[in-house]
């Protein structure tokens, strides 16, 4: 499939329910087409993988050819730099998120891009780091307790963001350590209450908002990590 054809493809399935969603995020409507996720991985299937035509879905401009030239680019040829180059044009939380979590959070190196990320003024650099680090606590099966425990170093170091973005990807990566056991569970809530009681506006609003569900957490059978009891109590 050609970029054009792509985006022909994607605009037949277009609807204006979807396209009001995008709009809301920011996206400028002239950029944006709206489609499901469903519909973008299922042509990004058709497509198989390409960085040239990633490429050229990403400067169509268009959000959702952005969305699918992320699962077009291939992570074990794409290059540091292109993923650094991808990440400064990025303006909304789905395509941050869908980067991290689609792309980069596939690529051995991901953690440099925290390390690169979490002390940028870039708003989505910043939330990308914080997106990667609630990833890797999910899907990386062979993490380390040092590495969980430098990941809550982060958070109490880098967690006074202004940004809405960024306070709701704070708030989510301390989340996921906190459901990995009753260890870091009780770990992440006392670094909340930390957060709290700094006084810090920002810190407050990530502390109250994590506590929510971190609060809540039980061991279910057959489950590896922890769950919310509200969850648990949806499914009965």
């Amino acid at each position: 499939m050609t970029c054009d054809e792509i985006i022909e493809e994607l605009k037949a399935n277009a609807s204006e329910k979807y396209k009001a969603n995008v709009v809301k995020m920011g996206i400028p409507e002239e950029y944006s087409i709206g489609v499901s996720t469903a519909v973008v991985r299922a042509i990004a299937k058709k497509a198989g993988k390409s960085n040239e035509l990633a490429r050229e879905l990403w400067s169509s401009g268009y959000h959702e050819a952005k969305l699918l030239a992320v699962l077009v680019f291939d992570k074990m040829t794409i290059s540091h730099d292109e993923i650094e180059k991808l990440i400064c044009d990025v303006q909304s939380w789905d395509l941050c998120d869908h980067l991290c979590k689609n792309l980069i959070i596939k690529r051995k190196s991901y953690d440099e891009f925290i390390s690169n990320w979490i002390t940028s003024t870039h708003t989505y650099k910043k939330r990308a780091a914080f997106t990667l680090i609630a990833s890797s606590v999910v899907h990386n099966k062979t993490i380390t307790n040092d590495t969980l425990d430098d990941y809550l170093r982060i958070i109490q170091e880098y967690s006074d963001s202004e940004h809405e973005h960024v306070r709701k990807a704070i708030s989510w990566a301390l989340r996921e350590i906190g459901k990995k056991d009753f260890t870091y569970n009780e770990k992440a809530i006392l670094l909340a209450h930390e957060l709290k009681e700094s006084g810090n506006k920002n810190k407050v609003w990530i502390a109250k908002d994590a506590l929510k569900e971190l609060e809540t957490l039980v061991k279910v059978e057959g489950r590896g990590r922890l769950i919310s009891s509200n969850s648990k109590m949806g499914r009965e």
